[in-house]
């Protein structure tokens, strides 16, 4: 028995959930098919997941296919939680992107695929809805080369497709398989150009291993609701995708994907192992960086393991488990040392791979509609950090949390959380744009035994300040003998320092610094950490002004498809708004429009697009990074 983790990945409403719920049914791990509508399938059980019909959390599900367990991974559709989606793929061994036959390409469709493609993730593409009115085929393959991937084939075809009568078919391997692969590679290229032509198991291996590479895509074709393609799916995935390798080692090496809170306040963690064994009572210690860049560790004792699909354990390598006991876990904690080796079949270490999109750019401040649940409210928003770290929750001046979310549905479902789950009712200041600052260059300060309005600090401090690389959060460092200073004393500067970054020059956070001691001293026995906690303000103050900084805002990528007609108005208005345009495709109906666009200037975009196009634009976007303030 060997283990594939499948990603389940798709548009909103292409039908994902309904694909898992049928791969779930069709092969006995439930006995009835539940239905989004209805608001009853197993893997989204979320009170709030079956009130609006969406995903919100990714879940996991088992079945079995001879001897090969599928451990199937529903993610999120809505663009508001691809942190979701993020996760997800550091522990996947391949991936399912459904499209919708009705609908086609979609805007969420391409950002995934470019991801997937990046990661060299195994995947397959299973065009669902061929039973609706308005599906249609030899199109749709054509968008999915121009718009998703061009290395593209498919392995069934449709008859009656648009009608509740369709059917798939397996198509017999042929000169179209032969002629797209031929692209990719070169022996088969020699074969289908100078002979003698390969023979289908050539088309089977070569297939088989491009797949595997990620640089080929097999489309296959089927209906979630009916059942039609799913068997041809499921054939498709045990004999393309192969596990993920591991280096053999015996010290467990994972990643934890997901995080969710208990009815008693314990958490559950869902790890997927890379390397080595996990057993009930065994104690794990789990590593990782705090979004000022700092390192941490948390340990703890295992009280209670559940493997999917497989009991109680233990947790072998490929596999996923339910871990309880460790308090103080977090999404994205990592058990283990990284593996030495740069290089794996997705093209980097799962535990190692970077962040595949950008941060949320929408900034929240969260209170409690009745003053006596504030402290409530607080614990329950570190709680939701916990299962969400891109969030950011912290406390502000006022009294208030501050959050970091990627959209006002986020917001939406973050606020009937907190009512539904944790009882407290909660008003949330309208979304902003959140800026932020990077140091421009280097600048050191320092003061001993200062008096600042009108406090004496016992204290001695010098600290520099300069850049950080791009991504590096904020970094503490020392020149000064670690000696020279009582540990509470180095630890008062450094909680201070990355507290003080969260206001920069310009009002905004600072990131991606680093900054050191270089001089330190204390009196002894009139100094205290207080004295340090105070002085240290003052001193960064003076080296950050020295080093200036520059303001940042964040950008979207966006898409629009507007008339034929709209193209020459759409594009001046948004000209006008600054948006940088990176590819204008036209088709025999519409326009395809593509760049990026300041943040705060997306939401004028979007308001002018309906009067400009006859109300027949659509529009799409994303978080894309940032770039620094062009001040008009």
């Amino acid at each position: 028995m060997h283990t594939l983790n499948i990603g389940i990945l798709a548009h909103v409403d292409a039908g994902k959930t309904s694909l898992t719920e049928r791969l779930l049914f069709d092969h006995g791990t439930i006995d009835r098919l539940g239905s989004v509508d209805a608001g009853d399938t197993r893997t989204d059980d979320g009170a709030i997941e079956r009130r609006r019909g969406i995903t919100i959390r990714s879940a996991v599900a088992a079945f079995t296919v001879g001897d090969t367990q599928i451990n199937l991974i529903d993610t999120p559709g809505h663009s508001d939680f691809i942190a979701e989606v993020e996760r997800a793929l550091e522990v996947l061994d391949g991936a399912v992107l459904v499209l919708s036959a009705v609908e086609g390409v979609q805007a969420q469709t391409r950002v995934l695929m470019r991801t997937l493609r990046r990661l060299r993730l195994p995947t397959l593409v299973f065009v669902n809805k061929v039973d609706r009115a308005g599906a249609r085929a030899e199109g749709l393959l054509e968008d999915i080369r121009r718009r998703l991937t061009p290395h593209v084939a498919p392995l069934s075809s449709v008859r009656g497709i648009g009608t509740p009568d369709a059917r798939v078919t397996p198509l017999r391997y042929g000169d179209e398989l032969a002629e797209s692969l031929a692209d990719i590679d070169p022996d088969l290229l020699a074969a289908v150009v100078d002979g003698p032509a390969p023979t289908p198991d050539d088309l089977d291996k070569a297939l088989a291993a491009h797949t595997a590479d990620g640089s080929f895509h097999p489309v296959l074709f089927g209906s979630a609701l009916g059942g039609q393609g799913v068997s041809d799916l499921v054939e498709s995935v045990v004999r393309l995708i192969p596990p993920a390798p591991t280096t053999g080692g015996t010290t467990p090496r994972g990643t934890v994907f997901a995080v969710r809170p208990g009815p008693g306040g314990e958490r559950t963690a869902y790890l997927r192992l890379h390397d080595g064994e996990v057993t009930e009572r065994q104690r794990l210690t789990f590593r990782r960086r705090d979004a000022d860049g700092r390192p941490r560790e948390v340990s703890g004792r295992v009280t209670h393991l559940d493997v999917t699909g497989g009991g109680s354990g233990p947790l072998t390598a490929g596999n996923i488990a339910a871990l309880t006991g460790l308090a103080g876990i977090r999404v994205g904690d990592r058990l283990g040392d990284p593996p030495r080796s740069n290089k794996t079949r997705a093209g980097a270490p799962p535990s190692d791979r970077a962040p595949q999109f950008a941060p949320p750019t929408l900034q929240t401040e969260v209170s409690a509609r009745h003053p006596e649940q504030a402290a409530r409210l607080r614990s329950a928003l570190l709680t939701l950090a916990d299962q969400d770290p891109l969030i950011h929750a912290r406390p502000t001046d006022a009294g208030t949390t501050a959050l970091l979310l990627y959209g006002e549905v986020q917001m939406e479902v973050l606020a009937a959380t907190l009512a539904q789950d944790f009882g407290v009712e909660a008003d949330f200041a309208p979304g902003r744009v959140r800026f932020l600052e990077r140091p421009r260059g280097v600048g050191e300060a320092g003061e001993e035994r200062p008096w600042h309005d009108g406090t004496r600090y016992w204290a001695t401090i010098g600290l520099r300040v300069e850049p950080g690389p791009r991504g590096s959060g904020g970094v503490f460092t020392y020149e000064t003998e670690l000696g020279a200073l009582p540990r509470a004393f180095h630890s008062a500067i450094e909680e201070t320092v990355h507290t003080s970054m969260r206001t920069g020059l310009f009002g905004a956070a600072v990131t991606d610094y680093r900054v050191t001691l270089v001089r330190s001293g204390f009196v002894a026995p009139l100094s205290t950490a207080a004295d340090f906690r105070g002085l240290t303000p003052y001193v960064l103050r003076q080296a950050l002004e020295r080093a200036r900084t520059r303001l940042y805002e964040p950008y979207h990528a966006f898409e629009t498809e507007v008339p034929l007609d709209a193209l020459a108005p759409v594009t001046t208005h948004l000209a006008a708004l600054g948006a940088e345009f990176t590819g204008t495709t036209g088709g025999s109906t519409a326009w395809l429009i593509t760049g990026e666009i300041a943040t705060r200037r997306m939401r004028e975009a979007e308001l002018r697009l309906p009067g400009l196009t006859h109300g027949e634009g659509v529009w799409w976007s994303r978080p894309s990074g940032d770039r620094e303030l062009r001040f008009q």
